[in-house]
């Protein structure tokens, strides 16, 4: 059963169509059967409303309010009795202090201002007991004149939903179309991802914003540690880890344009045959060992010392891969730290956003921090160390 709260020319909360009373009577028709309330008001009776309120919160079907373009005043305290509160994306909401037209004398007066701050503490608390805010934030908030648009509504708690007329966008759907056109080494770490986590949260766009940042990250810091280049006698091909026969090779340092069907020759002597971004066949240089028996003995020694170079870097690879293992690892747990967070509930995502609206001495406003230290920053002195030899080793290369 649908009830509609939407004011016309003579009626607003508390009088025709939108009283109390109209309300009790649609509510005994529908007989306990679910039922969808429809508010379009700009407000009225705070008396009425709290009194339909009550009744909407006594009702033993259940409730699914809609702000369809507003809920201001009265009309907001009405809104915040369903059990499910959905607004639309372009709707507002209003909350202020409560107001009374009268006269008198001195008296007279102060006794309506103990009355009105009396029914403001009343509409607090069922402003706290909807979005779990607490009584310094929402008495600023009234005394404010706040207007909300449903974004905000969502991200304090006044609702539970907005109803933006489109098709859900998932965090999902959302990772899959980023990683579509990225290389296959970054397709199987996010596709890891998805298929390990499937209870990830569907509908918060905060979320799914913070969630682009995290892809951003991921996605560079696997750039430096996995992508290797090799120099040829053409151009630079980029691939990822050591480059081997059936390897894909590609022009651009995004990997996303495959290399030319073409021989390559590289620094070393090794000739690359290329079709379509494949690595065919890989020519290795015609090499003769030397005799050290029959070497000169100046030879000799620059053979040994060559040798013992050639040892050394080798070893200094080996540093690098170990450094590099040490990078992996962190980037290990920190993938899981995202999907930690990836996974908060509503609940929790929405007690992280701190709104624009949070006074000074509230609560809630003391949760704003500084921002913690990037995950993805290396935290050893092993990694810092691989990090800045890595940086160092690209601003040498020719």
């Amino acid at each position: 059963m649908k009830i509609y709260l939407y004011d016309n020319e003579t009626d607003s909360i508390g009088s025709g169509s939108l009283s109390s009373a109209h309300i009790k009577t649609q509510l005994n028709a529908a007989a306990g059967a679910d039922v969808d309330v429809h508010i379009s008001s700009a407000g009225g009776s705070a008396f009425d409303a709290i009194a339909i309120y009550d009744m909407l919160k006594k009702y033993p079907g259940a409730v699914t309010v809609y702000i369809d373009a507003l809920a201001a005043s009265a009309a907001s305290v009405v809104a915040m009795a369903g059990d499910t509160v959905v607004m639309g994306k372009y709707a507002l909401l209003m909350i202020h202090k409560p107001m009374v037209g009268s006269g008198g004398n001195a008296d007279e007066l102060l006794k309506d201002v103990q009355m009105l701050n009396v029914v403001q503490e009343r509409l607090a608390q069922i402003y706290m007991d909807r979005s779990g805010l607490d009584g310094v934030t929402v008495n600023s908030l009234i005394n404010a004149v706040t207007w909300m648009t449903a974004d905000q509504a969502l991200s304090l708690g006044f609702i539970d939903r907005v109803d933006d007329y489109s098709m859900p966008i998932t965090n999902s759907l959302h990772i899959k179309q980023f990683a579509s056109t990225a290389p296959a080494v970054y397709q199987r770490c996010i596709n890891k991802i998805l298929n390990t986590n499937t209870n990830m949260n569907t509908e918060n766009k905060e979320l799914i914003e913070k969630t682009t940042t995290v892809l951003d990250k991921i996605m560079n810091f696997f750039k430096r540690v996995v992508n290797k280049h090799t120099i040829t006698d053409k151009c630079t091909l980029h691939h990822e880890g050591e480059l081997a026969e059936g390897s894909e090779v590609y022009q651009d340092e995004e990997m996303l344009q495959p290399a030319g069907t073409d021989t390559y020759t590289t620094a070393n002597g090794k000739k690359l045959k290329v079709t379509d971004g494949l690595v065919e066949q890989i020519e290795q240089p015609a090499q003769t060992e030397p005799d050290e028996e029959v070497l000169p003995e100046k030879q000799k020694q620059k053979f040994q010392a060559k040798k013992m170079e050639v040892e050394n870097r080798i070893q200094e690879l080996k540093a690098r891969l170990h450094a590099q293992n040490a990078l992996l690892t962190e980037a290990r747990s920190a993938l899981e730290t995202a999907n930690t967070k990836l996974n908060k509930t509503t609940e929790q995502v929405r007690n992280e956003i701190r709104s624009d609206f949070m006074p000074v001495g509230s609560k809630r406003s003391a949760k704003g921090k500084a921002e913690e230290v990037p995950f993805f920053t290396p935290q050893s002195e092993l990694a810092r160390t691989a990090v800045k030899k890595a940086v160092q080793d690209k601003t040498t290369a020719p």
